[in-house]
């Protein structure tokens, strides 16, 4: 039964009024050989004319002849059915032994994809297919990045790095290294002031770092999401393009992450607070399951606006309208999401500890206490140290600031080209031409 009608193999043509499926039709009994008395005319059915030729082909072979047969020699193949994005030729469904001639060449031996090959690969301007992505396209989306437009990249990621533990160095040799000692908070016969003193001491540290390096990491995210949204194109793009692309935005980059901290800290006293007042086992036990909770609470709300900087700077959307959008590119794929910048991070932050650790290790090494003031927190290193692990921190950055913004960019250009089809704009920006249209390469 020929299911899909209008379409012919090529080289076959309908029968003349025979159901598609039934037998050849006997010999006419009015053309030569037949059992048509030798006494009696023969009879055109066509009317009247010119009588059966003597030399008929024999039943069932309708295909005009290409030439004098040859004895013994097989008949040519049939010319390949039309590929994908091709338009076969039109008309009734095949009768004879070619069987089903269907699009393409379905139905041949073999099955589906007796003429198909596969689908084709969609169109990759860039370092990206434009289609749904898998975690492989995506870690290697932003490798490629880092890759191909390496002096853009490598030139930002290079000039943060520097920075960040220039100032970083200087606080800690010049201011925090005078404060006070941490040492009360792992001695019992310590007092109370002196335990609170020495928390201080390591809070103030610890904050003027991270504030110092948030910073920092958040300005490279801002001019690597423009390198990345370009490379998705394939469009080179500079530094000094990256910065004039990225700072109209930049400010709310900085109220959008500062507010994501500030929820995270929010629930975390919530959950954490009621234990902490009750006080005693009852409290502690409140404690401990109030801490799970809020990492749990705080996970969801990372994974749900990991999404809002890239919107926020590529669609160049206020920090409300950000978060919004990212909760809905999020909503079904939280899991995915969480996932893949899991592993994102794990293998960015493996690759820098590393590259630092040995560095660490050859600084503490050089330095006058050697490798034994290594493992006394309360131990000065001094300069040399902190310069030889600077050193190691800045190769560090150099694969942590591409990696985790790449990843983050092209997880938001997967999700909208899985929901919003995403794909098209790209094509027509990236100049690909008929793309999305009929007889054309679908991209998703």
């Amino acid at each position: 039964m020929n299911d899909t009608p209008g379409w012919a193999s090529p080289g076959s043509a309908p029968s003349d009024g025979q159901e598609p499926g039934t037998s050849t039709p006997p010999e006419p009994a009015d053309r030569p050989g037949g059992t048509q008395p030798a006494d009696q005319p023969a009879k055109n059915p066509r009317g009247p004319g010119p009588q059966w030729s003597p030399q008929q082909p024999p039943p069932g072979q309708w295909s005009a002849p290409t030439g004098p047969p040859n004895p013994g020699q097989a008949p040519p193949p049939p010319p390949p059915g039309p590929g994908w994005g091709t338009r076969p030729p039109t008309g009734p469904g095949p009768t004879g032994p070619a069987g089903h001639g269907g699009y393409g060449g379905y139905g041949a031996p073999g099955g589906w994809g007796g003429g198909w090959g596969g689908p084709p690969p969609a169109a990759k301007p860039g370092v990206i297919p434009l289609r749904p992505l898998g975690v492989g396209e995506i870690l290697d989306g932003a490798v490629s990045t880092m890759r191909t437009y390496w002096r853009t990249v490598l030139g930002i990621s290079l000039t943060v790095a520097i920075v960040i533990e220039v100032i970083v160095v200087l606080l800690q040799g010049l201011v925090l290294d005078d404060s006070a000692s941490t040492t009360a908070l792992g001695d019992a016969s310590a007092t109370v002031d002196e335990q609170l003193d020495a928390m201080g001491s390591v809070l103030l540290s610890s904050g003027v770092i991270f504030l110092v390096s948030l910073v920092g990491t958040i300005t490279a995210t801002a001019l690597l999401t423009a390198v990345t949204s370009r490379a998705v194109l394939g469009k080179p793009v500079t530094t000094g393009e990256a910065w004039r692309d990225a700072r109209p935005q930049l400010l709310k980059l900085f109220g959008l992450i500062l507010l994501l901290l500030a929820m995270v800290t929010v629930v975390a006293l919530i959950c954490v607070l009621p234990g902490a007042l009750l006080g005693g086992a009852a409290g502690d036990a409140l404690t401990a399951v109030g801490s799970i909770g809020s990492i749990v609470v705080a996970a969801s709300l990372l994974v749900r606006f990991s999404l809002a900087p890239p919107t926020l700077m590529l669609e160049k959307q206020g920090i409300r309208k950000a978060m919004a959008r990212s909760a809905k590119l999020v909503r079904g794929s939280w899991w995915r999401v969480f996932g893949i910048q899991v592993l994102s991070l794990i293998i960015a932050n493996v690759v820098a500890l590393i590259i630092a650790v040995p560095f660490a290790l050859v600084g503490a090494a050089v330095s006058p206490g050697g490798l034994s003031a290594f493992a006394d927190a309360d131990t000065d290193l001094g300069w040399t140290y902190l310069i030889v692990s600077g050193i190691g921190s800045v190769i560090g950055s150099l694969i942590t600031f591409p990696i985790t913004a790449g990843v983050a960019v092209l997880l938001y250009v997967d999700q909208r080209i899985r929901r919003e089809a995403l794909d098209l704009d790209l094509a027509r920006a990236a100049g690909v031409q008929g793309y999305g249209t009929p007889g054309t390469t679908p991209g998703s």
